[in-house]
């Protein structure tokens, strides 16, 4: 499984795939949250009602990777946070031995970290990670500190951020010339929206190998931020196809934009989407193929920020019961559980429902054709 290398026609975390392999939604992907410490408090962060100063205690990582045994289908992890990399005892105690299990089981992995402490911390990983994904929403050090320590409860000095902000740029590059595959996801939001063309260089020039697109949507830290509409997403992400470079995989994710769409817009988009090379648009794996689980409480989650309570825990379940008991029995899951094959989509999440199409019942529409 780890030969084949990760590229545009090879996302093993996008549900599609195992849709169509298994005829139906079951557990390939499993995030777990290894932290809920943070140098920073970014203003979109999605878990960021859940940061703390003083970590708890972990579960016992045996339980973990037992767990990870029992799922059958399991091809991807993830770890987050928080930032992962905050304690190095969780580096040498959790993730490495997270990450090395994984290697040697053929499962690709992936963490998210803001790549601003020693660098050291992050090429432990290299023998045995797929992807470093972070966030990249940056055009210098001046957008870093205002967007990176926005809910701060204490001012956080300008030299700090700007000494941070040099760092993750130093360690992107010397970590992409080193061989590791960073992925830099930019928020589509009102901050960025008109930035995204900068913001892109930005990220060719760290070295990455893929830059990942997300419109934010509300929740956690970025509930009260202004909301883009849909035809402020749709101008920026045709402004930044205009200017990308084609080379480098594009990834956009949790598009609000949808094949069976009665808009003339959004179907120009989305035909535009489907022709531009190296560009791709992955489904949202959460729920559909991917749960998180709290490596503290054991809380198993459809999504790793907490606006959906906890719907099992690895005390006492395994993941593929907890999973089936979600896909089957849960009633949120039946206001989003619909896709289109011949479109490759699996309808929106429930983040984008509730903000765009609280009235919409997808399973009764039909793409239209490309």
């Amino acid at each position: 499984m780890n030969t084949v290398q990760l590229s545009p026609i090879n996302d093993p975390w996008d549900p599609i795939g195992s849709l169509r392999t298994y005829g139906r939604h079951v557990l390939t992907s499993v995030e777990m949250t290894v932290t809920h410490l943070c140098n920073m408090r970014c203003e979109h962060c999605a878990v960021g009602d859940m940061l703390v100063m003083k970590e708890a205690d972990f579960l016992p990582l045996d339980l973990m990777l037992r767990r990870l045994d029992e799922v059958e289908h399991l091809q991807t992890i993830s770890l987050t946070g928080g930032e992962p990399s905050f304690r190095e005892k969780t580096v040498n105690e959790v993730i490495v031995p997270l990450l090395r299990y994984a290697k040697e089981r053929g499962i690709r992995t992936q963490i998210n970290s803001n790549l601003t402490l020693d660098i050291g911390r992050y090429e432990k990983m290299l023998p045995y990670l797929d992807v470093m994904h972070i966030s990249f929403n940056y055009l210098n050090g001046d957008d870093f500190h205002e967007v990176g320590f926005a809910n701060s409860n204490h001012p956080v000095p300008k030299e700090t951020a700007y000494r941070m902000y040099d760092k993750m740029m130093e360690n992107a590059v010397k970590l992409s010339e080193a061989g590791m595959f960073i992925s830099a996801e930019s928020m589509i939001n009102y901050r960025t929206h008109t930035k995204l063309a900068g913001i892109h260089k930005l990220i060719q020039e760290m070295g990455c190998k893929r830059h990942e697109v997300h419109p934010m949507y509300a929740s956690n830290f970025a509930s009260a931020l202004p909301v883009l509409s849909l035809e402020e997403t749709r101008m920026a992400i045709d402004s930044l196809l205009d200017v990308r470079d084609p080379e480098m995989w594009m990834l956009f994710g949790t598009l609000p934009f949808y094949a069976c769409s009665e808009s003339p817009e959004d179907m120009k988009l989305i035909r535009r989407l489907a022709s531009e090379p190296n560009v791709t648009v992955r489904n949202d794996p959460d729920g559909r193929n991917r749960v998180n689980v709290n490596l503290f409480s054991g809380d198993v989650y459809v999504t790793d920020f907490s606006d959906v309570p906890p719907f099992g825990n690895i005390q006492s379940s395994r993941l593929d019961d907890i999973f089936t008991k979600w896909q089957t029995d849960h009633p949120l899951n039946k206001t989003i559980n619909c896709h289109c094959d011949a479109a490759g989509c699996c309808g929106p999440n429930l983040l984008v429902k509730d903000m765009y199409y609280k009235d919409t019942d997808f399973s009764i529409r039909q793409a239209n054709i490309f």
